[in-house]
């Protein structure tokens, strides 16, 4: 971390919130604990709290929360900072162990820094900007459920009433200063390959074997790594009922990202292909879902965002980088809707994974910077 001194937010406070999120259970669709958590701190540290349906709408049982630091001076533009809720998995029973200035579990699951590593230093840059007394703009918290699965919490909140000018989404990895400002377009693909049920000891021959359908599918298809910002994978396959029946189904779920939307349509193009034409050759059927699920954005480098948040990092002593990913977040979806906005790098480490860990100088650093940015966008127009 830089040597410069940055903001004097409350570590203290910072690491008990940043614990306190991290120590309750909060997988998609059931985050309603951490949110009655959060809504509760928020409520008492003085901020204006509004929660959505977005529950209801997305067969989840907690909503989205809208929160708001009032302005204290005119003029200045009204912006968000943004964190999810949810965890990739369950973290039921996790124990945290600090060593060494490191977070991480000692138990066999997730750490869930992704996102809560991004959720405390956003609150915690709020809190010190309502203390500090300094004019500023709305602050707004955007604080959604099921990203995770999809970005459902996010898809279902109605920014567009929220009159916002532009924000920051704190929710990737290192090195904290740096600035996700494009991604990928991501397509899905929902594939059910159809056999004919036969007895495997008395008739196979009578029978289509769907899992050898998408075997044959599959082994001349490109996965994984296409080019430079291309992907594609095949994640879940699921079929067949007993070891002497001969498979009738099988349900395989995949997808492609791409910064290129030819480069994608003619990938995913070329996997349809594949299980067409193996469907073809084994006499059979397929059915294809295929679905957009989220948009590319490009934000240019002098944009009012990009230009408050490398201001932010460079006074902090930073590196700020302007970075290409093939993950979406929240900032897709709000991107979208029309709402500029960028993802701000954090501390989460190999997320996604039970060796997930976060440095403590990283978590008070990605404070200081959302802190920064706060400050920052005070002198800079909409």
């Amino acid at each position: 971390m830089p040597g410069t001194p940055g903001p004097m937010i409350n570590e203290s406070r910072l690491v008990a919130l940043f614990r306190g999120l991290i120590e309750i259970n909060s997988p998609s669709l059931a985050e309603a604990d951490v949110v009655a958590f959060t809504k509760d701190y928020l409520i008492k540290a003085g901020l204006d709290v509004v929660e959505d349906d977005a529950g209801s709408r997305i067969g989840g049982n907690a909503n989205n929360l809208v929160v708001t630091l009032p302005a204290n001076a005119p003029g200045r533009p009204r912006i968000f900072l943004s964190a999810h809720f949810d965890t990739v998995e369950p973290t039921e029973g996790l124990v945290l162990l600090e060593k060494d200035g490191v977070f991480r579990p000692s138990t066999d699951t997730v750490l869930g820094a992704d996102d809560k590593a991004g959720m405390a230093p956003a609150i915690e840059a709020t809190l010190t900007l309502k203390e500090s007394g300094l004019p500023h703009g709305d602050v707004v918290l955007l604080l959604s459920v099921a990203e995770e699965i999809g970005l459902k919490g996010a898809d279902a909140l109605r920014i567009e009433d929220l009159n916002l000018d532009y924000g920051f989404v704190l929710d990737t990895g290192p090195p904290v200063g740096s600035f996700v400002t494009r991604t990928a377009t991501h397509d899905k693909l929902d594939v059910t390959i159809h056999g004919r049920p036969a007895h495997a000891g008395k008739d196979p021959e009578n029978g289509i074997n769907a899992i050898v359908v998408a075997a044959h599918a599959i082994s001349g298809m490109r996965v994984g790594r296409i080019d430079s910002e291309t992907t594609s994978n095949l994640g879940i396959i699921k079929g067949g009922s007993a070891v002497n029946v001969v498979c009738p189904l099988v349900q395989i779920k995949g997808e492609a990202r791409s910064t290129n939307v030819a480069t994608l349509d003619a990938q995913i193009a070329h996997m349809i292909q594949r299980f067409e034409a193996a469907a073809r050759e084994f006499g059979t059927t397929v059915e294809i879902e295929h679905k957009r699920h989220y948009g590319a954005y490009n934000i240019s480098p002098e944009a009012p965002v990009v230009l408050v948040a490398q201001a932010a990092s460079r006074a902090l002593g930073f590196d700020p980088v302007l970075r290409t990913t093939l993950g979406g977040s929240d900032a897709n979806v709000y991107n979208a809707k029309g709402l500029p906005c960028v993802v701000v790098a954090t501390g989460m480490n190999k997320i996604h994974t039970h060796d997930e860990f976060i440095l403590r100088d990283d978590l008070i650093a990605t404070a200081k910077l959302a802190y920064e940015i706060l400050l920052q966008a005070q002198n800079v127009d909409a």
